[in-house]
């Protein structure tokens, strides 16, 4: 498990460095993400060395919430101050995400249907 800290650790700080340094709009941690997808993908990184790290990550998961939860509450005047476009804009983009998931998956059954006959 401390192989697989490690390499989330070292990827997320070369994100972190290549966001810095270029001074991209991209955060250094989602850059991290990229890389680790990357180097799963080359086999440079096996799943087995970041297994354990990751499923115990993944456990407390809902830990890593309570920050941001803490950090909305900072803002809770602006909140209560621009309730009604929030809403909107926050059931208005649900539902395109709906009928775009939708529409894909209609897509992609169209597109394998044919080959299982």
């Amino acid at each position: 498990m401390v192989r697989g800290f490690a390499i989330l650790l070292v990827l997320q700080f070369l994100g972190e460095i290549i966001s810095t340094g270029l001074n991209l709009p991209i955060p250094g941690n989602v850059l991290g993400m990229g890389l680790l997808m990357l180097a799963l993908g080359l086999k440079l990184v096996r799943t087995e060395w970041v297994e354990d790290a990751v499923e115990l990550l993944l456990s407390h998961l809902a830990l890593f919430f309570v920050p941001a939860g803490v950090g909305v509450m900072v803002y809770f005047d602006l909140l209560a101050a621009e309730w009604l476009p929030i809403m909107v804009s926050t059931v208005l983009s649900t539902f395109v995400v709906m009928a775009v998931t939708g529409w894909v998956a209609k897509l992609l059954e169209k597109r394998v249907a044919p080959h299982d006959r």
